[in-house]
């Protein structure tokens, strides 16, 4: 084929084979002026697939737009940084004024990242624009077609459109019509049409016919690989950072204890024996709100964007039928998740230092057999000695500092045992405390971390100067 593009040569080492036939795949609908759904399971490296075609179609003149959900925006961003050497990128986050500025500089960047939320605030400033390719993350976000976020991204100009979805079909096939019609409006019709040609006689009927019909109208702009198809070539553990963004009364919260840290903080440094148990409380106190104001503050009553991205990450986990571990230092920040999971009637067991060894062998068998999707662990009570390898997920929820210890607890899940590849999540808040401890752990990623737990270790280690730096701006 003449006009086909090739994967850019910086790729041939990092693609798998399965990741080069889904680059390929997406290139090839791209010279025909096609659109599709890149459906791989989770965990497959969608994210990547669509990084190497869009440096294969790179040109200075054209500009891209991902829309994904607002935990994955700095996700995308720290893929791009690993994996590309050459997409300059922008992510059109944080106030009114800088957003808008990075949309009207659109034609510098290759690629402008946003979120669905975000979107739906700035619309208006997208409208005389037009990109080159709109891809759109967790595409299922889209899936109601009344819906504020479905009508947002299919007003926005694109000459080549790509959603990612594992699970592009939920709970009926007016989500699939949804996601269509970003793709390409009119292919399957009016929605009126299709329900009445396509969707109650295949759900209603059973129409074997039509479901037939249906499937070769859809199938070749549809491309999945499940990780039992490709288990082979994929690596046994795959580690993702979840970089989230303060809202703006988190961060005038945060930054206000910071500072009032930081002045007890120097005062402390002054003296001849400076009091190491103290500056771990006030360590505490800052990782707390990093996880949930409630945790410190009894006058906050809604869930913090860290509990809110990890509610969102464990339902779309459940939704491609993954079970998932979650590890937490803090038992009452498990307190506050379950509350959620309640609210979302998301199944889970929980286990913490108060439980004993007859009730936390019950709770591991039962996981390891039953349909519960979800394990909640204190850090203290299940960091060694569970085997837990019914589960293909695991989450950090707040990171432990000593990351022998939270491989420890990921391996709780990934051992022998484990027929499938483990996906490790890490939720960080972005500039706060979190990031430079996670930071200073990349540099020194062997220094014993026990300040966490309160007794010797790291923090007996660490200079004056190093902890100082934990609490600057």
């Amino acid at each position: 084929m003449s006009n086909q593009v090739e994967i850019d040569d910086q790729y041939n080492d990092v693609l798998r084979p399965y990741q080069k036939v889904g680059t390929r795949w997406l290139l090839t609908l791209y010279s025909y002026n096609l659109n599709g759904i890149l459906a791989d399971e989770m965990g497959l490296g969608k994210t990547l697939q669509v990084i190497a075609m869009l440096d294969s179609i790179r040109d200075k003149n054209k500009t891209s737009l991902v829309v994904c959900p607002a935990s994955l925006i700095y996700n995308w961003e720290d893929e791009i940084a690993k994996f590309s050497k050459t997409l300059n990128c922008i992510s059109i986050t944080g106030a009114k004024a800088k957003r808008t500025l990075g949309i009207q500089n659109y034609r510098d960047y290759d690629l402008l990242i946003t979120s669905y939320d975000y979107l739906r605030r700035d619309v208006d400033l997208y409208q005389d624009h037009e990109f080159e390719c709109i891809i759109l993350d967790e595409a299922q976000n889209i899936k109601n077609q009344k819906t504020k976020n479905a009508q947002f991204v299919k007003s926005l100009k694109a000459n080549h459109r790509i959603a990612l979805s594992g699970t592009p079909i939920e709970n009926s096939l007016a989500e699939l019509w949804s996601i269509f019609d970003f793709l390409m409006p009119g292919y399957l019709y009016s929605y009126h049409y299709f329900k009445q040609e396509y969707e109650i006689p295949i759900t209603l009927d059973e129409d074997e016919k039509t479901t037939k019909r249906l499937r070769n109208l859809v199938n070749p702009f549809i491309l999945r690989r499940t990780k039992k198809e490709v288990l082979k070539e994929l690596p046994d553990k795959v580690d993702h950072k979840y970089m989230l963004e303060f809202s703006a009364s988190e961060k005038k919260l945060y930054l206000a204890n910071l500072a009032m840290v930081n002045k007890e903080m120097q005062a402390k440094m002054k003296e001849v024996h400076f009091d190491r148990i103290a500056i771990l409380a006030m360590l505490t106190k800052l990782r707390q709100i990093c996880c949930d104001a409630r945790l410190v503050y009894d006058n906050i009553k809604e869930p913090s964007t860290k509990i809110n991205a990890t509610i969102s990450l464990i339902k779309t986990l459940t939704e491609n039928n993954k079970k998932i571990l979650l590890f937490s230092a803090f038992t009452s920040l498990l307190d506050l998740v379950s509350n959620q999971l309640d609210k979302e009637q998301i199944s889970y067991y929980m286990l913490t230092g108060s439980t004993n060894k007859e009730e936390r062998r019950k709770l591991v068998n039962n996981f390891n057999e039953d349909d519960t999707r979800v394990f909640l662990i204190s850090l203290k009570a299940g960091g060694t000695g569970l085997n837990l390898t019914s589960a293909e997920a695991v989450i950090h929820i707040d990171p432990w500092w000593n990351l022998s210890a939270q491989n420890q607890a990921t391996d709780r899940a990934h051992r022998i045992g484990q027929n499938a590849n483990v996906q490790v999540y890490r939720m960080i808040m972005k500039d706060s405390i979190e990031e430079k401890i996670l930071k200073m752990q990349e540099r020194k990623a062997n220094l014993a971390d026990s300040f966490v737990e309160g007794n010797d270790g790291s923090l007996s280690k660490m200079s004056k100067e190093e902890i100082l730096d934990l609490f600057k701006r």
